[in-house]
């Protein structure tokens, strides 16, 4: 038995390049491979002669169905491998397409829960309330009366999604081997990413758990609020919420017309996403302004959790260093984090680099924290990116697209909007966190694992370094009272670079945190002082027993 593709995998294939072609895309099927399912000869007067571009890279993920628009989509979200044009124009992207019969949608739901909608739901409207690719949402009621959004998953849905993957993965690592800039962006890696982003918004069961996440680190605002989940009606393929009723939080005219202040509103949807980001590490990874609306009590609702991002340790790490390099105006320190940081194989010159960066520092390098134009700066040091090839963590390239989007969002508000605003009080903490005693440990902590690693290598180097000596015919002598007084000197050193890390790290944080914040710092001082002093006693304390130690030890050595 002969195994190769299946007829209707070859159709997609062919479908896939012909597409591409007739979008003035046709340089993308010899790099994928394509070509022998689709040539370019084939199409004739098919191809449009203005076609290529954004604009037609958009039209052609929009034909080719929901997978290539999702991915687009998320392409749209990630400025450091998408050039601003592109960018734009994948934004526009919009998942709507003609509903499916009721009846379908109600035997989705009878599979689900075992019942007729009907029986399920005190109402059930069968005029769909908007339709995707993959999800129908429908307007019902609870038996109590409540008024609810039930978000069905379309059948078959979940069978092309897999389809379109597996031919993403083969188009990717066919790629990876014939163009050099695939390989340097890992695209294998960005597919298998994407894969899983995309089937996890299969599972509504997910995204009812990040409802309830966005919902318990909200409890205690008044000025965001959740929708409910409801369990009992919410399975894999089916979710029940609270509906959400409101303004776009966009359309201003409505806005003025209502009596908002629209200033207090821009602030407010700022604010929270840099709690997302800053403080709880879970946040919303598709905040644009469909996906908020503003209630009558002046409350911001926020919609649609199947897209998220998470920040584990490491990326929080990487973002506080990002951050104090920015602080810092240091050109070389940026560069070097942007390039610890960045995920592709492609290896980046350092010094020119960190010259670019440099230009990028110039741009702010005089201007107060609360005259940022953040949105500005974030796409310049992301230009920065795409020309040096680095590839950005996921999370922290779309945290990046998310301040932009809400500063954009922020001046539709209230054109004297500074984004600045909304971050200062958690990049501040980010800083004292940073710069806390614990975070000090840790750091001398990992040193001394690192140092232990070094110590439990070193009989491996000792054999190495014996074969050498052997074979090279010459000798070395080395006595235990010789090395002592080499031991004792090594010490001491040490105990200064302990005491300069301190020291410096302690000073440095103080400087940090007056220089963002000094109105905040006046709050801080007192405790911040405490503990600087209860860090330098115990520095005090370790440097006197370890002095103690060398006395002792110098009394015990035999004298000659």
């Amino acid at each position: 038995m002969a195994f190769g593709i299946s007829g209707s995998r070859a159709a997609r294939y062919a479908q896939i390049g012909e597409v591409l072609t007739r979008h003035g895309l046709g340089h993308l099927l010899h790099a994928t491979g394509l070509g022998r399912w689709s040539p370019t000869n084939l199409l004739g007067d098919a191809v449009d002669a203005t076609a290529g571009g954004p604009e037609h890279l958009r039209l052609a993920l929009e034909e080719l169905g929901p997978t290539f628009m999702k991915l687009g989509q998320i392409l749209s979200t990630r400025p450091d491998l998408v050039p601003e044009a592109y960018q734009a124009e994948l934004a526009k992207l919009q998942d709507a397409v003609p509903p499916i019969p009721a009846e379908e949608i109600r035997a989705v739901v009878r599979e689900e829960l075992g019942v007729d909608a009907e029986e399920a739901f005190a109402t059930f409207d069968d005029e769909a309330i908007a339709s995707a690719s993959i999800g129908q949402v429908h307007g019902a009621r609870l038996a109590d009366g409540t008024r609810v959004v039930v978000k069905v998953r379309k059948p078959g849905a979940v069978d092309r999604i897999r389809e379109d993957l597996e031919i993403l993965r083969n188009l990717a690592s066919s790629a990876s081997r014939q163009w050099s800039a695939a390989a340097d962006y890992n695209l294998v890696g960005l597919v298998e990413q994407f894969g899983r982003t995309i089937l996890a918004e299969l599972d509504y069961l997910q995204e009812a758990r990040n409802a309830e996440r966005f919902a318990a680190n909200f409890a205690e605002s008044p000025d965001i609020r959740i929708p409910r989940v409801f369990w009992g009606t919410t399975t894999s393929r089916m979710l029940t919420l609270e509906r959400v009723e409101g303004l776009k939080i966009n359309d201003v005219e409505a806005l003025d017309a209502a009596g908002f202040d629209r200033s207090a509103l821009a602030l407010n949807a700022a604010s929270a996403l840099a709690q997302m980001i800053f403080h709880d590490a879970f946040f919303h990874a598709d905040p644009h302004p469909g996906n908020m609306f503003v209630q009558s009590d002046g409350a911001i609702a926020v919609i649609d959790f199947g897209m998220v991002g998470e920040i584990d340790a490491q990326l929080h790490d990487q973002l506080s260093r990002l951050l104090l390099a920015v602080a810092r105006k240091d050109a070389r320190r940026l560069a070097r984090t942007l390039l610890d940081m960045s995920a592709g194989s492609h290896e980046a010159d350092l010094p020119d680099l960190a010259d670019d960066v440099a230009d990028f520092i110039s741009l702010y390098d005089r201007v107060d924290l609360q005259d940022l134009d953040t949105a500005r700066l974030v796409q310049r040091l992301l230009a920065v990116v795409r020309t040096h090839r680095l590839q950005l963590p996921e999370e922290i390239a779309v945290i990046s697209k998310m301040l932009v989007m809400a500063e954009g969002l922020g001046r539709v508000l209230d054109p004297g909007f500074r984004l600045s605003q909304a971050l200062q009080p958690y990049v501040v903490e980010l800083f004292i966190e940073r710069h806390s005693p614990q975070a000090l440990l840790n750091g001398l902590k990992d040193a001394g694992l690192g140092a232990m690693d070094l110590v439990e290598d070193l009989p491996h180097l000792v054999d190495g370094l014996v074969r050498i000596v052997d074979s090279g015919g010459f000798e070395v002598r080395l006595r235990a009272a010789e090395l002592e007084p080499l031991l004792i000197r090594a010490e001491k050193i040490g105990d200064r670079v302990v005491a300069g890390v301190i020291t410096a790290a302690f000073i440095r944080g103080i400087g940090d945190l007056v220089s963002l914040d000094r109105e905040r710092w006046t709050g801080w001082r007192v405790p911040f002082m405490r503990t600087g002093l209860t860090a330098l006693g115990g520095l005090g304390g370790y440097l006197a027993w370890s002095a103690a130690k060398r006395r002792r030890r110098g009394r015990n050595l035999p004298h000659r």
